[in-house]
C-alpha cells in the first residue's frame, strides 16, 4: 500500500512510501537520483522472503522538497522506520540511493544487511581515481566530461509542454528497449517524476537546486571513504560495463573503472564486512538485469538476517 507520510517541524518533508507487505524481514529499497520508487517494479517480483518497502527520497517522485543533505535524507528514512514500525531494516540503494544505504548502515551499527547497486563513485570523481592515464588528458577530458553532465542536468530540469513531455518519453522507451529493459515499466517511473509546474506545463523532477547540491557532496564524488564508517554485513555490486559517453571519453572510463576496482579490492581487503561482486551490466543494472540483481539481493539478506 502507498502513502505519504507527513512533514515534521524538525525540516522533515512529506516522504511517499509504499509498504509492500510479507512475512520476512523489511527492506528499505532506495532509488537513484532522478528516480523513484517505480524503479524498483522490475525488482520486486523476484523478491522472496522480505517485506520490500520502497520510498520516494525527498525532491523526488511524490515526496516534498527540502534541503538536500546527507541528514535530512537519513532523517527522513528515519521517520519512515520508526512510523511502519520495521525495526532495524536491511537497506538496498540503487546508485544515490546505493550511497545512502552506506551511510544508513554507518548510522545504524545494528542494521542486518545493507547493499549497494553501483552507487559507491560518480563517473566524475577525483583526478586520482583515473588511473594510468597522463593527468593533463585526465584534466581536460573532466572539463569535457562536467560540461556534458552540467548540460544533461540543465536539460533535466527544463519545464515541457505536455506534447514535449510525451516526446521525451517516447525517447525513454525508445532507450529502455534497446537495454532490453521493460520499456513500460522504465516510462511509469519517469512519468512518476514528471509534475505540474506554476504557469503550465509539466516540470521533471528533482529540481535543478537539489541535482546542484548533489553535485557538491563530497561522498557524491566518492562515497568509498565513507563506507569505511560501515561495519554491517555490506555488499557492493559492481557494474562492469562503462556509462555512455563520446568515443573520445572511453579511455577515462576505462581508467575510472580501472581505478575503481582498485579501490574496491583495497577496501574489501581492509574491511572484512563488505563483499565486492560484479555483474555484466551498466549503470542501469536494476533495469537490465532485474531477476539477478534481486537474486543478489535476496541471498545476502538471507546469510546475514536471522
Amino acid at each position: 500500500m502507498e502513502t505519504v507520510l507527513d512533514g515534521d517541524a524538525h525540516g522533515g518533508v512529506p516522504i511517499a512510501v509504499h509498504d509492500h507487505g510479507g512475512d520476512g524481514p523489511p527492506l528499505l529499497l532506495l532509488h537513484g537520483a532522478g528516480g523513484n520508487l517505480r524503479n524498483w517494479d522490475p525488482i520486486l517480483p523476484h523478491l522472496h522472503g522480505v517485506r520490500p518497502v520502497t520510498v520516494d527520497l525527498r525532491g523526488h517522485g511524490r515526496s516534498g522538497d527540502g534541503p538536500w543533505t546527507w541528514k535530512t535524507v537519513l532523517d527522513d528514512l528515519e521517520r519512515v522506520t520508526t512510523t511502519l514500525g520495521l525495526g532495524e531494516a536491511a537497506v538496498a540503494g540503487h546508485s544515490l540511493g546505493g550511497m545512502i544505504a552506506g551511510l544508513w548502515a554507518a548510522r545504524h551499527p545494528a542494521c542486518p544487511a545493507a547493499i549497494s547497486l553501483d552507487g559507491h563513485r560518480a563517473a566524475e570523481t577525483h583526478p586520482a581515481n583515473y588511473p594510468g592515464l597522463d593527468p593533463g588528458q585526465v584534466t581536460r577530458d573532466l572539463a569535457v566530461l562536467r560540461e556534458m553532465f552540467t548540460r544533461q542536468a540543465e536539460a533535466m530540469t527544463r519545464t515541457m509542454t505536455p506534447e514535449q513531455a510525451e516526446q521525451f518519453l517516447d525517447g525513454q522507451r525508445a532507450w529502455a528497449a534497446a537495454q532490453q529493459a521493460d520499456p513500460e515499466s522504465w516510462v511509469a517511473a519517469m512519468r512518476r517524476n514528471l509534475h505540474p509546474a506554476d504557469g503550465g506545463g509539466l516540470r521533471p523532477r528533482p529540481g535543478p537546486e537539489v541535482t546542484a547540491a548533489l553535485r557538491d557532496l563530497p561522498e557524491f564524488a566518492d562515497a568509498l571513504p565513507a563506507f569505511r564508517d560501515v561495519t554491517v554485513p555490506f555488499l557492493i555490486v559492481n557494474a562492469t560495463r562503462n556509462p555512455p559517453v563520446p568515443p573520445h571519453l572511453v579511455p577515462l572510463m576505462d581508467a575510472y573503472r580501472a581505478g575503481l576496482r582498485r579501490d574496491l579490492a583495497a577496501l574489501a581487503a581492509e574491511r572484512p564486512n563488505i563483499e565486492i561482486h560484479e555483474i555484466d551490466a551498466g549503470h542501469g543494472m536494476t533495469a537490465e538485469r532485474p531477476k539477478e540483481v534481486a537474486t543478489l539481493i535476496t541471498e545476502f539478506i538471507d546469510r546475514h538476517t536471522p
